[in-house]
């Protein structure tokens, strides 16, 4: 399908996405997808250890809870940025990573790159960041899972794999934000009520721009990935101790 920009929606793609989507939706309370919800919840607190480094700080622990709460201890400079990219890594990284993995699986098929850096990336959170034996349990226990599945899964399985995470995460990302965020009983014990109590704008101001930002990344990725420029012939190219905290 052309737009009108000389674009080609590939019509394939966006059936697979609303496909994972859907298989996202209706799982959501199994247990076997437990896993892959304690999964974006170290994408949320890694978001917050990667700003912490961004602004110059330090990551003393990443913490883990089985009810799939999660919390981030560091030390950043004092400062209203400082505390602003602090607090908003979380939510933000969240959608970050489902739109990252949405066109790197989606548009230019990085399959086993992507499993493979997964596989590293938890790996890294469980050795130098992880503060308590479940956390460091299940990053490198997941670390394991992954790269064996980059080693030895057929192409086919990995592809579909990274192509149901990219759902999931996005779908989570924004589940969290409603059900944290939009909740006034839940909010004020998550980041949003953390930044308010540190810059004075009220959570519900931090909780709608982070809902914007996140739903806006989210659209745009999904856009770019299910949309590609035809090549030459008309073929499609597929290719102080600051805490953050989530209930």
């Amino acid at each position: 399908m052309r737009t009108a920009s000389g674009a080609t929606l590939d019509v394939g793609r966006l059936a697979l996405l609303l496909l994972m989507l859907g298989a996202s939706w209706y799982f959501w309370d199994s247990p076997v997808l437990y896993p892959v919800k304690l999964l974006v919840v170290m994408m949320h607190e890694s978001g917050h250890a990667i700003g912490t480094l961004v602004m110059g700080g330090s990551v003393d622990r990443v913490h883990l809870a089985m009810n799939e709460g999660g919390e981030c201890m560091s030390r950043i400079p004092p400062g209203f940025l400082n505390m602003v990219v602090l607090y908003s890594s979380g939510y933000l990284g969240s959608a970050v990573a489902g739109a990252a993995l949405m066109v790197a699986t989606f548009r230019f098929q990085l399959g086993r790159a992507v499993m493979g850096a997964a596989a590293v990336w938890l790996a890294v959170m469980g050795v130098f960041y992880a503060g308590d034996p479940f956390t460091l349990a299940f990053c490198l226990g997941m670390a394991v899972a992954l790269g064996l599945g980059t080693r030895f899964l057929p192409s086919v399985v990995v592809d579909a794999l990274n192509l149901f995470l990219a759902a999931f995460t996005s779908l989570y990302a924004l589940f969290d934000l409603r059900s944290d965020l939009w909740d006034s009983t839940r909010r004020n014990m998550t980041d949003a009520a953390l930044l308010a109590n540190v810059t004075w704008v009220p959570s519900i101001v931090w909780a709608a721009l982070w809902s914007l930002l996140s739903v806006v990344l989210l659209i745009a990725a999904a856009y770019w990935s299910l949309h590609a420029k035809p090549r030459d012939g008309g073929g499609v190219r597929m290719p102080p101790v600051a805490r953050a905290r989530r209930v």
